[in-house]
């Protein structure tokens, strides 16, 4: 355990190291889904920054901070940002992914217009997006990944220490492709149900060819419907499995940046 100096004379420099280490942190919540939206005031995602810079200060044995106002202390802060912005990014990325899938399914549904206001981050959602999102993070929280998120981003001072500048390039392009791993997996989850819709607005193309009398717009939107709510109902074990693995995913690539090396 690392004891700190509370004294006067080097108060200036106590402050300044809890400021530093805390940057990571604050970054990290700024990005992350579950703390970073407007359901948590800035405020408290301030105060949880300098509390965990300080706990790091205390028990993880670490390089002294650069010196303040130099500019190896400037680029450092700008190091120190970008660790905790790509490792609370990730975690966004693979929340993201089925609100994407939603709007696959949506779209194809005819639901497009139901719409709301995501209380987290105050833009307007889906109602199936909605829905998709308040199951993912009942899965996050559930299966324990906050903590091991905050004990990845706390561990990662052991392996990317503040100010040692360890954020290759293949990093960021790590990400990158992550989001493209992510595109596909939305797909994946949406690939069922709007394979079942596509049958569904194929034969009620049919009818209406055959019988053009048939009202096309009053038979296929609550067919299509009435068919995407039965294959929701079906795919829904399918798609938490997914969604987990989703979870699974975005731990796997977190820990790549903070662990892992280029192959």
């Amino acid at each position: 355990m690392n004891v700190l100096d509370l004294g006067f004379g080097s108060l200036e420099a106590q402050l300044w190291q809890i400021f530093f280490l805390s940057i990571r942190c604050g970054a990290a919540l700024m990005a992350a889904p579950m703390v970073g939206g407007m359901a948590v005031p800035a405020p408290i995602r301030i105060l949880l920054s300098i509390v965990l810079g300080f706990f790091v200060a205390s028990w993880v044995p670490l390089a002294p901070a650069p010196d303040m106002l130099s500019f190896a202390a400037v680029l450092a802060v700008l190091h120190e940002v970008l660790i905790g912005t790509a490792l609370g990014f990730v975690l966004q990325v693979a929340f993201a992914v089925p609100l994407i899938a939603a709007e696959q399914i949506s779209g194809t549904m005819g639901l497009a217009i139901a719409t709301s206001i995501d209380p987290s981050s105050g833009a307007q959602s889906g109602a199936l997006g909605t829905f998709f999102g308040l199951v993912l993070s009942l899965l996050f929280y559930i299966i324990g990944a906050h903590l091991l998120w905050f004990e990845l981003l706390i561990e990662s001072y052991r392996l990317l220490p503040a100010g040692d500048f360890a954020f290759a390039a293949w990093r960021a392009e790590s990400v990158v492709m992550f989001f493209g791993l992510g595109l596909a997996t939305a797909a994946a989850i949406a690939l069922p149900v709007v394979l079942v819709l596509l049958l569904v607005q194929v034969v009620t193309g049919m009818l209406a060819r055959s019988a053009p009398a048939l009202n096309l717009f009053a038979l296929g939107l609550p067919a299509g419907v009435l068919a995407g709510i039965a294959a929701l109902i079906i795919a829904v074990p399918v798609m938490v499995e997914q969604f987990e693995g989703v979870i699974e995913a975005g731990f796997d690539e977190a820990r790549t940046l903070v662990v892992g090396a280029p192959q």
